[in-house]
């Protein structure tokens, strides 16, 4: 098969397999723009409203729970499928829901849904794509979440004159249905269907996905040398090397929700209304377009630059917008009104903040958390670090409110700030250069105990 066309099979199956991506950043926008018409309907108190992104995260933290096994058991396509239907029928019964506590148990479902989707996506995108474009192909499924985030936020402005969250909410029946469909005309992993002993379906699979017979061979046979390891699943857990990188992707998907992303995408139309904008809803939605935009520079140099020079990049912006966020809105706390010139500085740091995340922790870390783990344990490995930003994104999605109206907003992003001042230390001293490295080299230097920071160095 030619590289043309192998390369586009893979793009193509990484689209499909991303539209994960695309559910999780429609359903976490909803909440933006639709909490005044949930609010008033069910009359709900700051604590119950955290809920209404809360729910759906614990669940999303759940279902993350499940999902390594899940896809050890009945691979990386069928559990795409599984997550696919759950989140379409979650959302219908969210729609027909009539009191606050179905709604929440439906948006709890739907919560499952993404999680599952959250861990099995990057798993596949990784082992389906070449090490060269590897990290292009695993940040399309961030790209698709700022895509559905940017959607979703048009479509609740564009709909906001009904008044109607059901109406708002119907819209994502639609990019479900084409992720249904979608999901199954997948191929399975080839990494998968060896870690089950069915080589030559793995070979039958490279040679769709793959341009030369010699690719094809080398990287089978890197396969094979990994896949008969004996250390599987929780056996891995006795190996210290596996608890080093655990750690690290815990650590990883930390830092990127407590650098208050989510802070922005939950809560931008209660942020930029309380900085007296008039119209709090265009400054969400081009808080969106700058982030679908942003993500865009970052699949274009993630495989060129490589992951640690565009990380460093983006905490800096972090750090330095959320400085100024707290200060200007700590100006406000004084009792002084923002004038037009400090509004429009506001609106600015608002967007670089997106900036940096978007083209830095956004995307690298979901690149990053399947690579640095061993075939045998990567769906555990995996299913640890995506519970993990599944429970700090819920704390991020519960308590946001609370901290606002607590301590500030201007002292919340401060916290965010510092979050990111640290994350500097995290990917200095203990974060992998993976660019250009196939998965298989990147196992061998960790079993080999090579320190963290150079699992990526190349073996001759």
């Amino acid at each position: 098969m030619s590289q043309t066309n192998s390369h586009a099979i893979v793009i193509k199956v990484s689209f499909i397999a991303a539209l994960a991506g695309l559910l999780f950043g429609l359903d976490v926008a909803y909440v933006n723009g639709t909490l005044g018409y949930i609010t008033k309907e069910f009359n709900l108190d700051v604590a119950a409203q955290g809920s209404v992104a809360g729910y759906l995260l614990a669940g999303a933290a759940v279902g993350a729970l499940f999902s390594g096994w899940l896809s050890r058991v009945f691979g990386r396509k069928r559990v795409l499928v599984l997550s696919a239907t759950l989140f379409t029928f979650s959302v219908i019964f969210t729609i027909l829901s009539h009191t606050f506590s179905i709604f929440l148990v439906a948006r709890f479902v739907t919560g499952l849904a993404i999680g599952i989707a959250s861990f099995v996506a990057p798993l596949y995108l990784s082992e389906i794509a070449p090490y060269k474009i590897r990290g292009a192909l695993i940040a399309m499924y961030q790209l698709m979440i700022t895509i559905g985030i940017f959607a979703m936020f048009l479509s609740n402005a564009a709909l906001s004159f009904t008044g109607s969250w059901r109406i708002m909410l119907a819209v994502l029946l639609i990019p479900s249905l084409i992720m249904l469909i979608g999901t199954l005309t997948l191929p399975e992993s080839p990494r998968f269907m060896a870690l089950v002993g069915k080589m030559d379906k793995a070979r039958e699979i490279l040679n769709k996905i793959r341009s030369s017979s010699d690719d094809i061979e080398l990287e089978l046979r890197e396969i094979k040398e990994t896949s008969n390891v004996k250390s599987r699943g929780f056996s891995l857990l006795s190996k210290g090397y596996f608890w080093k990188v655990i750690l690290l992707g815990i650590l990883l998907q930390c830092l990127q929700q407590m650098s208050g992303i989510n802070a922005m995408m939950y809560y931008s139309g209660q942020i930029f209304e309380a900085a007296g904008f008039t119209n709090p809803a265009v400054g969400t939605v081009i808080v969106g377009l700058v982030n679908v935009l942003t993500t865009l520079i970052a699949i274009k140099f993630v495989d060129k630059l490589g992951r640690k020079p565009i990380l460093y990049l983006g905490l800096f912006i972090l750090v330095v917008s959320c400085a100024i966020i707290g200060y200007i809105f700590n100006i406000q706390t004084g009792g002084v009104t923002l004038n037009s010139i400090q509004q429009y500085t506001l609106l600015v740091f608002c967007l670089l903040f997106i900036f940096g995340f978007a083209v830095s922790l956004g995307p690298i870390i979901w690149i990053i958390c399947p690579e640095i783990f061993p075939l045998g344990g990567r769906d555990l490995g995996v299913t640890v670090t995506t519970m993990a930003n599944w429970i700090f994104n819920a704390i991020i999605g519960s308590y946001t409110l609370v901290w606002f109206k607590s301590f500030g907003v201007g002292e919340t992003f401060w916290m965010f700030g510092l979050a990111s001042l640290l994350g500097f230390i995290l990917v200095k001293f203990f974060t992998p250069e993976t660019k250009d490295v196939p998965l298989e080299e990147l196992e061998l230097n960790l079993e080999d105990g090579i320190a963290l920071k150079n699992l990526g160095k190349r073996r001759v």
